[in-house]
């Protein structure tokens, strides 16, 4: 019995020089718990799911360490001001990770329709 407790204790505290019998069985052990136990226990490790970049967005460096973005303003279907703020950060966000909105300003064309919007951010 004392010879099984010392070879446990060997395992646990990971005394066996490299290549021999019992490092071999450790490492195996190892290598069968990392890749047979997804097939039986579920960790629920899934990715996050994103939401797809939206094609009409454009990216210019700012000259005080920042972003300037360009947003289509068919991204964009805020009320208000605040609603505004929050859908241009939803779009932002899965290009650049999270950012703060420091400002942003509606672009009109020449004949005054709204046609996006240019959002200065900072990291």
């Amino acid at each position: 019995m004392k010879k099984a407790w010392q070879t446990i204790k060997g395992y646990i505290w990971w005394t066996y020089p490299r290549g021999s019998f019992h490092y071999d069985v450790m490492v195996t052990l190892i290598l069968l718990i990392i890749f047979v136990t997804p097939r039986f226990i579920n960790y629920k490790d899934k990715p996050a799911e994103r939401q797809p970049r939206p094609k009409s967005v454009l990216v210019m460096p700012d000259g005080d360490n920042g972003l300037i973005f360009r947003v289509d303003a068919r991204d964009v279907n805020g009320a208000t001001p605040a609603d505004t703020q929050a859908d241009l950060q939803r779009v932002i966000e899965p290009i650049s990770g999270y950012v703060k909105i420091k400002r942003w300003a509606p672009e009109l064309d020449s004949k005054g329709n709204l046609v996006g919007y240019h959002v200065w951010v900072r990291r």
